[in-house]
């Protein structure tokens, strides 16, 4: 996964709320077995409503969406985060997620922010006008145009995956390479047979 530190750009704003997986990439695509391009299937049946923020052609989609409630409710459907993920997305920001879908964010290098009620209706606003968005992951900031700066929480062991750039097995790799090889060095001459 590409890490994950620092993103500035502007967002949409996609206030409904109750945005479940199914609407994020609907199940009769779920026959694509390959992870590359499914952000041409994002919110398929949505993107031809002239309100929707996401042109039908896919053009200037930015790294931040700023989403309603409950976002991403429903089914564990992973296509739904490697869609927005093919789409440019990386920072989504929420008042609430569906709890699967917020710890599949993390696992594809997808930051998500939960952040009180009136905060995301400012940032909604922010977005709506064309407000400059950054998030710092290493000091945990966000930062919009016109607004103070404001801090978010995320889990150690998260933050630590998308800084850099961990998927959960390199992540045990880094953290436990050396512990591996001795048991596997330790094993190999206890019991060769297995090897």
């Amino acid at each position: 996964m590409t890490p994950l530190t620092r993103v500035t750009g502007q967002a949409l704003s996609l206030p409904q709320a109750d945005i479940d997986t199914d609407i994020i990439y609907p199940a009769r695509f779920l026959l694509i077995t390959e992870r590359t391009g499914l952000g041409a299937f994002a919110f398929y049946d949505r993107r031809n409503d002239p309100a929707f923020p996401i042109a039908p052609d896919l053009r200037k989609v930015p790294p931040f969406l700023v989403a309603g409630p409950n976002f991403g409710c429903g089914s564990s459907r992973e296509q739904a985060p490697w869609a927005l993920d093919d789409l440019g997305v990386r920072v989504i920001i929420a008042e609430s997620f569906g709890e699967i879908f917020y710890s599949n964010c993390f696992k594809n290098g997808m930051l998500p922010i939960r952040l009180d009620t009136e905060t995301v209706t400012a940032l909604h606003a922010s977005a709506t006008s064309g407000g400059r968005f950054t998030v710092d992951l290493l000091e945990q900031r966000l930062r919009v145009d016109g607004l103070p700066p404001l801090a978010f929480d995320v889990a150690p062991a998260q933050r630590a995956a998308l800084l850099n750039g961990w998927s959960e097995i390199t992540r045990i790799q880094s953290l436990h390479g050396n512990d591996i090889a001795s048991f596997e060095a330790a094993q190999r001459r206890a019991m060769p047979w297995l090897w």
